[in-house]
């Protein structure tokens, strides 16, 4: 299990001034509410003065939705399960704050932001941490639906779902595919089927939280871990930074073209291996030469039919679990997440950029993606690494 993680760690690693115009409303098609939209949408600037609540705000896409739902002047709501542990959040400064449990449907319901006549638009950004079956189908699914119910009761108007670009894997049935993918698809299909609240629906390709767990080990000497799919290759991504997928969110609020749409969403760079990942790392830290280490792709599949087996010979959830987290960590490290439609790349902030500013400020922590927390924790590495 201790190896499916470690491998997990290294193979997503390849692919997670306020303005307001003048509104006016527009004719609602068939049932659906209708969008008050700025004479003119301007992408990263355009309030339509709503009142936003945002679900999954404590994660780390949500924080940052949050924020930036504030910065463009929204009247903002973060839906948390504890309040004592959200309310030091500085990026939670001009929202307002709500205890709710989204797994609870009864909880949501009596909850402030979701009041009938409450809440405009409603943003998603629940995700499981774990991939796992049961996590997957509890929180990508069921909390999810959960709280599409909840806007809908309400009388929202707009319901914003954060998805993955891979469920494209689920929708064509790949025999790869992942419970993650099925359980984000199954409500995408829920989310389309009803007709009382709209919906934009954002799969975004990867964060570059995900393209820098490396960064601290590689800075101490240590070489860039990748996986070599033969020939060369390794899979390819373009990521993209928390603020520019906020930025992103917040704009289908306004933005015609993104109501009852699919949006595939990366970020401005062109495809970047990880190959050129590692060696685009190095250069920023400054080392001579990058050291690079491949790592054969078919050890993925020593390890989850080991544990696979092991799984169904003792009927261990556990070890299906750790099986599954194996096939995540195998699906990132051979499959591109790579968006090439110019309406498809976001944002202004580079992966060198986000590189250049983490090896000197340091990087928020994730247990599933970093090691390190922040500038001090690097420091405390580096002083602990020299003695």
């Amino acid at each position: 299990m201790v190896a499916a993680r470690v491998l997990l760690c290294v193979a997503c690693a390849s692919g997670l001034s306020m303005h307001s115009p003048a509104l006016m409303r527009v004719p609602a098609a068939a049932s659906r509410a209708a969008v008050p939209v700025a004479a003119e949408h301007v992408p990263g600037e355009t309030c339509t003065g709503e009142r936003v609540v945002v679900v999954g705000a404590t994660g780390y896409i949500g924080k940052a939705v949050v924020r930036e739902s504030v910065r463009r002047g929204y009247s903002t709501t973060a839906v948390v399960r504890s309040l004592d542990r959200a309310s030091g959040e500085p990026k939670f400064e001009g929202a307002s704050l709500v205890a709710a449990d989204v797994c609870d449907p009864a909880s949501l319901a009596s909850s402030a932001p979701f009041g009938k006549g409450s809440v405009d638009v409603v943003i998603s950004c629940l995700a499981s941490r774990t991939g796992s079956k049961k996590d997957s189908f509890a929180i990508d699914y069921q909390a999810t639906l959960n709280c599409l119910e909840a806007a809908r009761a309400a009388g929202a108007r707009q319901f914003v779902l954060l998805s993955a670009y891979c469920v494209k894997s689920a929708e064509r049935a790949d025999p790869y595919a992942l419970q993650f993918q099925y359980a984000k698809k199954d409500f995408e299909e829920k989310l389309r089927a009803q007709d009382d609240v709209s919906y934009s629906i954002v799969r975004a390709t990867a964060f570059f939280k995900s393209v820098s767990g490396q960064l601290e080990v590689v800075d101490q000497g240590a070489p860039f871990v990748y996986f070599d799919l033969g020939g060369g290759r390794s899979a390819t991504c373009n990521p993209i930074s928390e603020a520019d997928l906020a930025a992103a969110l917040i704009d289908t609020i306004s933005d015609p073209s993104k109501q009852n749409a699919l949006w595939n969403l990366g970020g401005p760079d062109e495809g970047l291996s990880m190959v050129a990942q590692g060696e685009m790392l190095a250069d920023v830290l400054g080392k001579e030469k990058p050291k690079l280490l491949g790592v054969p792709i078919k050890i993925f599949d020593v390890i989850i039919d080991g544990l696979q087996w092991a799984a169904n010979t003792f009927k261990s959830e556990q070890l299906e679990d750790a099986a599954e987290f194996g096939r995540i960590g195998r699906y990132y490290a051979i499959e591109d997440m790579l968006t090439t439609d110019p309406a498809e790349r976001y944002g202004r902030t580079t992966l060198r950029e986000h590189y250049a500013r983490i090896a000197k400020e340091g990087q928020d922590y994730d247990p599933y993606t970093s090691m390190f927390a922040s500038k001090g924790d690097k420091e405390k590495f580096a002083e602990a690494a020299e003695k």
